[in-house]
């Protein structure tokens, strides 16, 4: 008999049967009630993360060109740069630092002896270059006006008072005259003469097909053109091992570069590299050809084994 009453369900009662059955709905109900309330909760991100953010999405999906290309019209006329943004795109690697004997900036000791030959003889060697200071500081698309403004703003920084250059006027374009029409009018007037005592002219004989030109070689930078480019681009640097740049004919700091495969070396000197190791600015700070950048490498790699 007592393991007939163990063995017995603990609802007993119609109160307790009605009890379990009210808790279960309770329980129910209560889980709906967490449910509902975590899913219309704002979204929880990952701890130490912003991904999620409106400026993070707002950056993934900027488009990848925004800024590394700029559209400019080929006939718009050239905006000439200021001395200051010329003197921080080409003049600062060697200015800055006095790197190949170049006079520092704001350092008037180093400037006293050049600020006494003048104005003119300054911006002479600016243009042309001078020892270790290659021509327009190795970039050949700067405007003389912006050299002249460099080399302004470069010395005013160091103790000179000298005026900003005037942009020369730009050359008036010649007038259509009547003049011009003239002497086409007069020849058409004694040509009709000509023309009607003329013979009749005979028949033009066949002519055989012009032969196809033949196709033109592929262009090939030679060991000149990047002797060139080295010289008027690469010296700067590559001659006095400025900024970590390797020195022409160093063999034991060429070496590891070498080794890196030519490919590598392309690419670091036309899209320019930044590093442990130094700064290269992209084709040396001009605007040479990819093929002659790639001729001037071969030249230093040649000349550093």
């Amino acid at each position: 008999m007592s393991d007939a009453h163990s063995e017995q369900s603990f609802v007993r009662t119609p109160k307790q049967l009605i009890g379990v059955v009210a808790g279960f709905f309770l329980v129910i109900v209560i889980g709906i009630i967490l449910l509902v309330s975590f899913v219309t909760n704002d979204k929880l991100d990952g701890a130490g993360t912003d991904s999620l953010g409106p400026e993070a999405v707002a950056q993934r999906l900027r488009p990848v060109a925004e800024e590394g290309f700029v559209l400019r019209d080929a006939n718009a006329p050239k905006v000439l740069q200021s001395g200051s943004a010329v003197y921080t795109a080409v003049c600062a690697a060697c200015h800055t630092s006095g790197a190949a004997g170049a006079p520092k900036i704001g350092v008037a000791g180093d400037w006293t002896a050049r600020l006494a030959q003048g104005y003119d003889t300054l911006v002479k060697h600016a243009i042309e270059g001078i020892r270790a200071m290659p021509a327009k500081g190795g970039n050949p698309d700067l405007d003389n006006v912006e050299v002249e403004r460099a080399v302004v703003y470069l010395a005013n920084q160091s103790g000179a008072k000298f005026k900003e250059p005037a942009v020369p006027a730009p050359a008036a374009a010649p007038a259509a005259g009547t003049d011009a029409a003239a002497p086409a009018s007069a020849n058409t007037a004694t040509a009709a003469p000509a023309a009607s005592v003329a013979p009749a002219a005979a028949p033009a004989a066949p002519t055989a097909p012009a032969a196809p030109a033949p196709a033109a070689a592929p262009a090939t930078a030679s060991a000149e053109v990047g002797k060139a480019l080295y010289s008027s681009a690469c010296l700067a640097c590559h001659g006095a091992g400025i900024a970590g740049a390797p020195k022409l004919g160093d063999k034991a700091n060429w070496s590891p570069r070498i080794a890196q495969g030519n490919a590598v070396l392309y690419e670091h000197a036309i899209k320019g590299y930044q590093g442990k190791s130094g700064v290269m600015p992209p084709k040396g700070g001009s605007t040479a050809a990819d093929a002659d950048v790639k001729a001037a490498v071969d030249y230093m790699v040649a000349s550093s084994r």
